[in-house]
């Protein structure tokens, strides 16, 4: 953003802080810029001609630096938080890795959830599309199901992500 003298443009557009505008020559906007103790920022560089704004560019400044943090306070990170099951998970280990999950969800994470093949296992993939089946539907009140089960390999993984509605 360009400001006083670095507006490079002959003539601009300028707009006056009582919203006023003109075209005028670039010295005749400085010259207003400076009459109203003021500075004269080009705010549309590439309109024909560029459009200024004369203000108090200090103060402009930290009203864009304060929008720009409170937009950064509002985003939230999410992170994908992974879960492994085997198809021999006993119930008990089953409700204690649900139980995990479930706290990812309520902090707003997302979770991989897969079951782990080993060696001869692949045969009892069955077993593993229930489990992750069984893994949705006990946490099917704060979630959704983000992608289907999908076998990759000796790993057949599904992604929950929290459901904003359900809580």
């Amino acid at each position: 953003m360009r400001v006083n003298e670095q507006i490079r443009a002959r003539v601009v557009r300028v707009v006056s802080p009582d919203g006023r505008h003109g075209i005028y020559t670039r010295e005749k906007a400085l010259e207003m810029a400076r009459e109203l103790g003021l500075d004269l920022v080009e705010i549309a560089p590439h309109a024909d001609p560029p459009v200024c704004k004369i203000i108090d560019y200090g103060k402009f400044r930290y009203e864009q630096q304060k929008k720009e943090r409170e937009a950064r306070k509002r985003q939230q990170s999410t992170e994908v938080k992974e879960i492994r099951l085997r198809p021999v998970t006993d119930t008990h280990d089953f409700a204690f890795k649900a139980r995990h999950a479930r706290e990812f969800l309520l902090e707003g994470n997302k979770v991989r959830v897969y079951v782990q093949f080993r060696g001869r296992d692949i045969v009892y993939q069955e077993r593993g599309e229930e489990m992750l089946a069984r893994f949705a539907q006990a946490l099917e009140d704060v979630s959704r199901i983000e992608v289907p089960p999908k076998l990759e390999g000796k790993r057949l993984s599904m992604i929950l992500t929290p459901d904003r509605k359900k809580k």
